[in-house]
């Protein structure tokens, strides 16, 4: 049996996940954005337990109302492997004959892939990523960020950010980026035209993401004074600040880590699709 949780369901599951930090991090960024519509105009979530109140299996599974909305992930917290199990064979929580796109903590993968094995569901691994945290915004160092022009980004930016990302292979991210630069926060540096050449985005999670610089703009430490712009507003806001980088991102993984941001190195994120989109 599963349920959907509601109003002050949520808080309390927020407040609940805190002590399965790192590990329930995603998910825990999901219920803040959730629980603060004040502040940002999260997604239309839906939040399902395996039982209330005390519950072993969290999924979020985003609304697919469009094409695009295919693109958003579905996050999983789970304690218990056998339940986790029992959890997704349901179609009423997993559709596994639609396109899935899957952010789960690595260590649930085997899971996964042997129940959509069962059910004769492709999957392709898109990324294994360290999370790096920021657990106290005062290891921040000093960053000289004089002449350097700091905005907001906005929808008028989406193609810009759409052709950048790496992910975004076809037109389908789209309406994803649309969504993050209308209700979430988000930083660039502007050139004298006031176009932006470097920015970072926030996801639906709360994380920090798809930072990037123009080739023609690199070098020039934008990206450090992005990243230390975008935490400091997090933290002032109440949100976690944390990032993910995939693996072999070298570059990235030492920007953050120069900047204060740390890991637990038991600990991965994995992106996993199912189905074509």
């Amino acid at each position: 049996m599963t349920m959907e949780l509601t109003g002050e369901q949520l808080k309390i599951t927020e407040t609940r996940l805190k002590k399965y930090l790192p590990r329930s991090q995603q998910v825990y960024g999901y219920l803040v954005l959730m629980n603060r519509p004040d502040q940002v105009r999260a997604d239309p979530v839906k939040v399902l337990v395996d039982r209330w109140p005390e519950f072993n299996v969290i999924i979020c599974k985003p609304q697919y109302e469009k094409k695009g909305d295919l693109f958003k992930d579905t996050l999983v917290f789970a304690k218990d492997e056998a339940i986790l199990e029992e959890t997704i064979r349901k179609s009423s929580v997993i559709d596994w004959t639609r396109f899935l796109c899957l952010g789960i903590n690595l260590r649930h993968v085997d899971t996964f892939k042997a129940v959509a094995s069962e059910k004769n569901v492709p999957s392709c691994k898109l990324a294994v990523c360290h999370m790096m945290i920021l657990k106290d915004v005062s290891d921040l160092p000093s960053i000289d960020s004089s002449g350097i022009s700091l905005s907001s980004m906005d929808e008028s930016h989406v193609g810009l950010v759409n052709q950048a990302w790496k992910f975004a292979k076809t037109g389908d991210a789209v309406r994803m980026i649309r969504n993050m630069l209308a209700n979430f926060p988000s930083c660039c540096v502007l050139d004298a035209e006031a176009k932006p050449v470097a920015w970072i985005l926030t996801y639906p999670t709360c994380a920090m993401g798809m930072l990037h610089t123009l080739p023609e703009h690199r070098g020039k430490g934008y990206a450090k004074v992005l990243v230390s712009t975008m935490a400091k507003r997090l933290h002032a806001q109440g949100y976690p600040v944390y990032c993910f980088i995939e693996e072999e991102n070298e570059v990235s993984y030492n920007l953050f880590k120069n900047l204060g941001f740390t890991e637990d190195p038991s600990h991965r994120e994995a992106w996993f699709q199912f189905n074509d989109l």
